[in-house]
């Protein structure tokens, strides 16, 4: 599951039937593992043809979810897929859990581990019901860019709390002899570092402000009626992964001692992947002529901010 590739199927794919089927085989697979569970509960351990009967009804369970997951043709959106997989891994690895438990356990009585292996399965099964439903691919991206989203907005946030005029960026650290004392000047941002800081954050808060159109455009304009939008979608999905970790390298070289020209290696590498998403968004069909103005107006923000960054760190290289 974790590394196979479902194949496109000769016969016409149905989505409604795909989420039942998957639904339903999930359901049986939480039901199995309770099953499972219950019998190694307490003494006497189930006879020898018990014991078959629940492994044969636990591997079944577990071929029919992976088989419905194979339905799921590559052309319906990798981003959906990938939605799917995770899904169907973590089933497949909490029930492999829940078996080594009661393999492991002994026989007297329930285990903690086994209550929480358990749970896990029921918590694996009931994922079905959070995986995007919407038009195909679309609600997937969707999901996925809503995600970024949330990530960048609370590194921003983390970023302008500690900029706060006079605050101590490490005011969280106590005094301890191996870190010295806090009047450590490593510590704190000069004058220098805080106008070099304010246009990487220009590049962050440009960041959010992408993530948040890009998510707003693909739920208005956002289709999967075609192999050409589909694709669209998904590669939109992919370099919006990119931004969350560009963000966080920012971020994390913005903290003293400032090292400027680290500092300006990560705003690169961040204004690098803003532009590649705004060129994406600005070619593809999530992007008709209503939206192009705040496109033109990012990319104007990114060069601006980055350009910035290049003044102010001029003089090291």
């Amino acid at each position: 599951v974790a590394e196979g590739e479902p194949s496109e199927g000769r016969e016409p794919f149905e989505l409604p039937r795909f989420w039942d089927a998957l639904g339903q085989t999930f359901q049986v697979t939480s039901q199995e593992a309770t099953k499972l569970s219950l019998a190694f509960s307490r003494p006497p351990l189930p006879s020898a043809e018990n014991c078959r009967k629940l492994s044969e009804d636990v591997q079944n369970a577990i071929l029919a979810v992976a088989t419905v997951y194979y339905w799921l043709p590559k052309g319906q959106g990798t981003t959906l897929r990938k939605r799917v997989r995770d899904a169907t891994t973590e089933v497949v690895e909490g029930m492999i859990q829940l078996t080594d438990t009661i393999l492991n356990a002994p026989v007297e009585s329930l285990s903690q581990e086994q209550l929480i292996s358990t749970g896990g399965v029921w918590e694996a099964c009931e994922q079905v019901s959070n995986l995007p439903r919407g038009e195909y691919n679309q609600a997937a991206v969707v999901s996925a860019l809503a995600v970024c989203l949330g990530v960048v907005k609370d590194a921003v946030e983390e970023m302008e709390h500690a900029l706060v005029e006079g605050q101590d960026p490490y005011g969280d650290i106590m005094e301890d002899e191996e870190l010295g004392f806090r009047g450590n000047r490593d510590t704190y941002w000069s004058e220098a570092d805080r106008q070099l800081l304010s246009s990487c954050m220009g590049l962050m808060k440009a960041s959010k402000a992408c993530l948040k159109k890009v998510l707003a455009a693909v739920k208005t304009h956002g289709k999967a009626d075609s192999p050409e939008h589909i694709a669209q979608l998904d590669d939109l999905a992919d370099i919006a992964n990119e931004i969350s970790p560009s963000v966080d390298e920012l971020a994390l070289s913005m903290y003293p001692p400032v090292n400027p020209l680290a500092v300006r290696l990560n705003a690169a590498k961040l204004a690098s992947v803003l532009k590649k998403v705004l060129e994406i968004v600005k070619t593809s069909h999530v992007c008709p002529p209503s939206e192009e103005g705040w496109v033109q107006f990012l990319t104007g923000a990114v060069d601006h901010n980055m350009n910035k960054v290049k003044d102010f760190t001029q003089g090291q290289l």
